[in-house]
């Protein structure tokens, strides 16, 4: 989290009791914010931290180290989203539906939470991000050894993006590293503009394979 030395990375350990003692400058502020990043890291809820400090000025550089540190984290817990610590709470919203059959140039077919006859379904979820923007994410098991329903604490760089895919359980998302054939964090430059809706979709191996074309999603506005 920080740049410690031994003694200060000792101070920080969030499940020891610690009295710490040391002279201006020696960086006081450091290792108390780092301790306090610790516990975050560690599970503890930000209105069970309790910091006091001599000065405001003090206070107010503490806390800005703080979020500057948290300002670009992301991690999966259990399949839910946290960023900066705050979880993006899902509720259920249905069953998402389609048919069984090749799709895209491999002719690959889907992943399935449940297979019933023809019909490919997957438990569908309402996420809402700490913005209070919301959207629907797709679910097909929990854990596994092809999940990444847990991870460890992705630290975003200034000027990258981290991307999730709505199908959590088959996107080759930010999760995964682009060496290994995923996207990792995405440069702000590589982006050109908000996707405003899906003009053509087809599943089937060819464009010209007009009869697997999803009529549904013509010119279907993405919210």
């Amino acid at each position: 989290v920080h740049n410690l030395t031994e003694a200060q990375q000792a101070a920080v350990v969030p499940d020891a009791n610690v009295w710490l003692s040391a002279s201006a400058g020696s960086g006081k502020t450091q290792v108390l914010s780092a301790r306090v990043i610790r516990l975050l890291l560690a599970g503890a809820k930000p209105e069970e931290i309790l910091c006091l400090t001599f000065t405001k000025a003090a206070a107010a550089e503490m806390a800005e180290r703080i979020n500057r540190k948290l300002a670009g984290w992301v991690q999966m817990k259990d399949g839910l989203l946290y960023i900066n610590g705050t979880v993006a709470p899902q509720a259920d919203a249905g069953t998402f539906t389609e048919l069984v059959e090749p799709q895209g140039p491999q002719g690959g077919l889907p992943r399935c939470a449940e297979t019933v006859g023809d019909q490919c379904n997957w438990p569908r979820a309402t996420e809402t991000l700490p913005n209070g923007r919301s959207h629907d994410v797709l679910n097909i098991t929990d854990g596994g050894p092809r999940s990444a329903d847990n991870t460890d604490v992705f630290t975003v760089p200034e000027g990258m993006y981290f991307f999730m895919g709505d199908n959590r359980d088959d996107s080759v998302d930010s999760r995964f590293p682009s060496s290994g054939g995923g996207v990792g964090f995405v440069p702000a430059e590589y982006l050109i503009g908000r996707a405003d809706r899906v003009m053509f979709s087809s599943a089937g191996r060819r464009l010209l394979y007009f009869w697997t074309w999803r009529s549904d999603r013509f010119f279907k506005a993405i919210e």
